[in-house]
């Protein structure tokens, strides 16, 4: 993650606070008794909605779901299209991106989204999704 230009947030500081509770909440929820990895995540629609997911691991591990994508598929399932933020927390010492999937998933709701990661300790740092995946496919989506 060197070398990427770090974002300056435009969420409103109570709705980014919440977006975090509602993250580390989540993670909570996970259910990941193969990696110990616990991750909850966020988004916030254009609308102002928060939509929250976990990771949920498989035993056939191909087939687990990051908490990014699950987020995201909660936001599509209320309606949401537009995407500005995803909050992603980690149990861990680790500020945790989204995996390559998810990055891509991300874009097709706001490529230029913010993703703030977060982890047990309270270190958070901000990308540009589009930073992140600088060459993600593309299409127009009506």
């Amino acid at each position: 993650m060197q070398g990427l230009r770090k974002l300056e947030s435009e969420i409103e500081a109570d709705i980014l606070s919440n977006m975090i509770r509602l993250a580390r909440a989540a993670a909570a929820n996970s259910h990941a008794p193969f990696s110990h990895f616990h991750v909850g995540a966020s988004v916030l629609d254009d609308r102002g909605r928060i939509y929250t997911g976990c990771n949920v691991e498989n035993i056939a591990f191909g087939l687990s779901m990051c908490a990014e994508r699950n987020a995201a598929a909660a936001a599509v399932c209320g309606g949401a299209r537009r995407l500005r933020a995803i909050a992603v927390y980690t149990a861990g010492e680790s500020l945790t991106p989204p995996c390559g999937a998810c990055r891509q998933v991300l874009s097709d709701f706001g490529p230029k989204m913010e993703v703030h990661l977060i982890n047990h300790e309270g270190e958070h740092i901000i990308y540009p999704l589009d930073l992140l995946l600088p060459t993600g496919a593309t299409a127009e989506v009506g």
